[in-house]
């Protein structure tokens, strides 16, 4: 226990006193988090945090090999997923610093978070057996490398989803890392104990800074690595066999939070048919703020919802069906709250909106553009001029961007953009083929930054820019443009039909 404390007190001071290092040394490069879009900041922050995080998590871990002979017997002892947890960790935060300094495709960033997960599994973290309350042990089989892999990249990317608050996910993050602690102590996983200690005094000592109003952001380096930790030292014990295994439950109860959400999110873009990986301002904190709530009040609701869900937990672990049905029926009715609340804030947010008979900029600058653009269209006379018609009429109604590119080519055909609104991380950006997409030779795109900010275009601006869409397709086909559809340059070729004359009646008279 000795250990424990000085690992949980030597992380925290050392998390103090890095963290506002790191804050200059974050604002000195640039990495900062831009103001508007998805981002709630009203003011640029830095947001390199993780790397402070990072420091004091590993230091006093390593600074107790040196002097507590009882944490150099576990180093040997555990020496393989020593390894996997250190280097795992360090491979994460520093994922997150590049995508926090200069950004990375989303396929990259999963590819390299699956690679470090199965070094994990290489390591001994695995889930080759789970023991589920009533249903009994559970084995994985052949499954087990590609279940450990999606249990990993699930919660890093779970932690980061939430981390949409001052202090949100950092809060979240310790709430289930006393779960782990708890559980890893019960069942004497004194490695993992202490490492959980560490990183709950790392958690607090950054919180300090982080807590609303927050003068840093941990970033991606701060939620990889914490979701990568919590992944891996959750699955302590998961690795034995199913009789002692520890129930994978527990773990997902105490991750409440940033699991639901994320599924959330997932469901969420299926169903809007938009790219797994978009941002949106969907979450569940977006959620409390639309509906009035204050920065820092939805985030103690949600550190509230967490506190159930690390009781829940540690309940469930505990094993006596009382105390496992109790926790259980916590568990289903915060779920089920949050499920109905989530609907109700949407609701209650669209008919705030209709009731104001709220648009966004777009929606209203294009609706009243519409009834003049198809005679505007009609008065040019050329390919060219057509496109000048429209990158004009894009400027006139605030669009963030307008392009014109033929279809399997790299340079666009015509593109105007507003500096000012391009330069922002989040816009809503859609694509539409200039007449039947199987027929297009030539699609539209464009970018919107609507006055709610968020990440997705309003559905009065979509319906209104496919109708331009389509007037640039029948004009484009009307002068000849190689832009026109298929079909319609066809059309607009050949001459047109000779009107058949109706034929007569012939009346006979008697």
């Amino acid at each position: 226990m000795r250990s424990f404390i000085a690992a949980f007190v030597v992380a925290m001071v050392v998390a103090a006193i890095l963290t506002p290092l790191i804050r200059r040394a974050a604002l000195g490069m640039g990495a900062v988090a831009s103001v508007g879009g998805r981002n709630i900041n009203q003011e640029r922050v830095p947001r390199l945090g993780g790397v402070a995080i990072g420091f004091a998590l590993f230091v006093p871990v390593i600074g107790l090999f040196f002097v507590e002979s009882s944490v150099a017997s576990l180093f040997r002892d555990e020496v393989y997923k020593v390894v996997g947890l250190c280097a795992g960790g360090l491979v994460m935060c520093a994922l997150g610093v590049v995508d926090d300094t200069r950004g990375l495709r989303a396929l990259h960033k999963l590819g390299i978070q699956a690679a470090v997960a199965i070094g994990a599994f290489v390591c001994g973290f695995r889930i080759e057996a789970v023991q589920l309350p009533f249903v009994g042990d559970l084995s994985m089989g052949v499954f087990a490398l590609p279940v450990t892999v999606l249990w990993v990249v699930g919660i890093v990317n779970a932690v980061n989803l939430i981390d949409g608050l001052d202090g949100l996910a950092a809060g979240v993050v310790f709430f289930a890392g006393v779960t782990n602690f708890v559980v890893a102590y019960i069942g004497m996983q004194n490695f993992s104990a202490l490492i959980m200690t560490a990183m709950l005094g790392a958690v607090l000592g950054f919180l300090f800074y982080n807590f609303n109003p927050a003068r840093i952001f941990m970033g991606d380096s701060g939620s990889y690595l914490l979701g990568y930790v919590l992944a891996v030292t959750a699955l302590v014990g998961t690795s034995q066999k199913a009789s002692t295994a520890v129930a994978l439950l527990v773990p997902v109860v105490a991750l409440g939070v940033p699991i639901f959400d994320t599924l959330f999110a997932i469901v969420r873009r299926f169903l809007e048919r938009r790219p797994l990986f978009s941002p949106d301002r969907g979450h569940l904190h977006h959620r409390l703020l639309e509906v009035g709530i204050t920065h820092r009040r939805a985030v103690l609701i949600l550190y509230g919802i967490s506190v159930i869900f690390t009781v829940s937990a540690i309940g469930i672990y505990l094993g006596r069906s009382w105390q496992v049905g109790v926790a259980l029926l916590a568990t289903s009715v915060v779920f089920i709250g949050l499920v109905r609340f989530v609907g109700v804030f949407s609701h209650m947010h669209l008919l705030k909106r209709q009731r104001a008979r709220v648009r966004s900029r777009d929606t209203e600058l294009l609706r009243w553009a519409m009834p003049e653009l198809p005679s505007r269209f009609a008065a040019c006379s050329s390919e060219a001029e057509i496109l000048d018609e429209l990158l004009t009429v894009g400027s006139e109604v605030c669009l963030a961007s307008v392009e014109v590119r033929a279809r399997g080519q790299a340079e666009a055909v015509a593109r105007w953009s507003d500096a000012a609104e391009d330069r922002r991380r989040v816009l809503a950006t859609m694509t539409y083929p200039l007449g039947n997409d199987a027929l297009a030779r030539a699609e539209l795109t464009v970018a919107t930054v609507n006055d709610f900010e968020q990440a997705e275009m309003a559905p009065q601006t979509d319906i209104l820019l496919q109708v331009v869409a389509d007037l640039l397709a029948i004009h484009f086909a009307r002068v000849g443009s190689t832009l026109a559809p298929k079909k319609l340059s066809d059309a607009a070729d050949r001459p047109a039909p000779a009107r058949r004359s109706s034929p007569e009646l012939a009346v006979k008279l008697p």
